[in-house]
């Protein structure tokens, strides 16, 4: 009957299936809850087995720490007992050392006490026997010992002075020969050719028609030419050539340089002629730095200074007496140093002193004063050593000799200012009455340049404009005329020609 009632099965399934549910819940949470349970106790055990691993670790660390302390103190107690014995056989060394130094000062003090007692019994026996010595001989000491010196020099007084005379004598000549045999073989050592400069050089030309071309429209070209180099410049009837004359061998080096660009350019004007002569300049001075450094290097100096290196350079272009003042000053500066080594003084002293010996004649035409005290003003400027300029003022006996290496550049100065053909006395009176002829020139007021040409017989004197006008010239040239009178000698006449010249220049841009 209830199974078929299908409502009523409906409700006892619905009734079973909720029982069995409620049953079933339950287990499964019954089952989860052992479950947790055991993962639980699984954790506190596996945490409860780490903290002993870790309880285990941390006594075993401390355990190693407490022995690592306990061996390092046992380490220190030992060094510290090593130390202290050190010490204590340290201070019975000291101990031993003080004891026997204790000693040995005693004994010195005994016997200091010995000799002193010997020094009195030594002086006292002394004393008897001079005392008997004077009672034998009835003379006081001072009198024996003056009595026995004037017995010794009676006896050997004219030993001595015949002796001393012949030592005298023999170390005399045999001086006298050793300086000979130097001095002959050091000028053995040097050979050098000497050559008197000249005061005119003469310039080829390609062809007899640039004579014309040089000389110009009314003689424009010569005279501008003439005016900035300062150089006389002689055409004559030689054919092809044209000579410049110039006691002044720089001006007449940048002439000839100058000219020979003119004729190489075929263009002949006063323009061209204006450029070519600053191109000659610069040039020189090329060629004057190259001489001087040239110089040093062939007596093997290499610390001079670069001024000085370019005055030395200027000397090539300087003659004393017709000869080459750098050619003198190398080769005096070799024989100093070939004398200096013979004789064994300071070599580099006595060389770099002989060939700065005549630096001051790269001035004199500049500055006041002899070449001697323009040189040794001019190395005091550029810091060269107080021995090198002590050896090379006195070569002229201007100042003392102050050392043997000033006796050695003197003699090396003279050795090759001596040599036969190396001066002429009559070239040298020539060039300095040209000189003296521009000096007395330019000295008046308003002066720019002066020009000593036609070997002497002329003066071209270039005045300012702004302070000298027409009539001041004239009068310029009449004092100038009468200043020569007073202080030159000179054979016929002298012309002054005063030169005032007005450039105007201005340039299109």
């Amino acid at each position: 009957m209830i199974l078929e009632n299908p409502l009523l099965i409906i409700i006892l399934t619905l009734l079973l299936g909720g029982f069995l549910g409620y049953f079933l819940r339950e287990f499964l949470a019954k089952r989860k809850a052992q479950s947790l349970d055991v993962k639980v106790k699984k954790i506190i055990e596996e945490a409860k087995k780490k903290a002993q691993e870790e309880i285990l670790e941390a006594k075993a660390k401390a355990q190693k720490i407490i022995e690592e302390a306990q061996k390092e103190e046992k380490e220190r107690k030992q060094l510290l007992f090593e130390s202290e014995k050190r010490l204590q056989r340290k201070e019975e060394v000291l101990e031993r050392k003080a004891q026997e130094q204790e000693r040995f000062q005693r004994k010195l003090a005994e016997e200091k006490k010995e000799i002193e007692k010997i020094k009195k019994e030594i002086f006292s026996l002394k004393e008897k026997v001079l005392k008997r010595l004077e009672e034998v001989s009835k003379m006081s000491q001072e009198e024996a010992k003056k009595e026995l010196l004037e017995m010794v020099e009676k006896n050997i007084k004219q030993d001595l002075v015949e002796t001393m005379k012949k030592l005298e004598k023999e170390r005399k000549e045999e001086l006298e020969k050793k300086a000979a045999q130097i001095m002959s073989e050091t000028i053995q050592r040097l050979s050098r050719s000497c050559v008197s400069e000249m005061t005119t050089t003469v310039v080829p030309l390609p062809n007899e028609e640039m004579k014309g071309r040089i000389i110009g429209k009314e003689g424009r070209n010569i005279r501008t030419f003439e005016k900035l180099t300062g150089v006389d410049v002689i055409i004559d009837e030689t054919p092809e050539i044209v000579t410049l004359s110039c006691f002044d061998p720089i001006r007449r080096e940048i002439a000839r340089i100058a000219l020979e660009k003119l004729i190489k350019d075929g263009r002949i004007q006063p323009a061209r002629i204006e450029e070519k002569v600053e191109e000659a300049k610069k040039e020189v001075v090329e060629k004057i730095k190259e001489a001087g450094e040239n110089a040093c290097y062939e007596v093997g100096i290499y610390d001079l200074p670069k001024e000085i290196v370019f005055l030395l350079g200027r000397l090539h272009y300087r003659t004393s007496f017709g000869q080459n003042v750098l050619q003198h000053s190398i080769e005096a500066a070799h024989l100093a140093a070939m004398l200096a080594s013979e004789l064994g003084l300071n070599v580099e002293v006595a060389k770099k002193a002989a060939l700065l010996h005549d630096i001051g004649k790269a001035l004199d035409f500049e500055v006041k004063g002899d070449h001697v005290e323009i040189g040794r003003r001019v190395l005091e400027k550029y810091g060269i050593e107080k021995e090198v300029i002590e050896a090379m003022q006195a070569h002229h006996e201007t100042y003392p000799f102050a050392s043997p290496e000033a006796y050695i550049v003197a003699a090396a100065e003279a050795v090759s200012a001596a040599r036969p053909g190396a001066r002429r006395e009559t070239l040298e009176q020539y060039l300095k009455r040209l000189q003296d002829l521009e000096r007395i020139a330019t000295s008046f007021e308003g002066v720019k340049k002066a020009y000593a040409i036609r070997a002497g017989r002329e003066v071209w004197v270039f005045v300012e404009p702004s302070v000298v006008d027409d009539w001041k010239a004239y009068d310029l040239a009449r004092r100038i005329a009468l200043r020569i009178e007073e202080e030159l000698k000179y054979p016929g006449e002298i012309k002054v020609v005063v030169i005032r010249e007005t450039k105007a220049i201005e340039y299109a841009r």
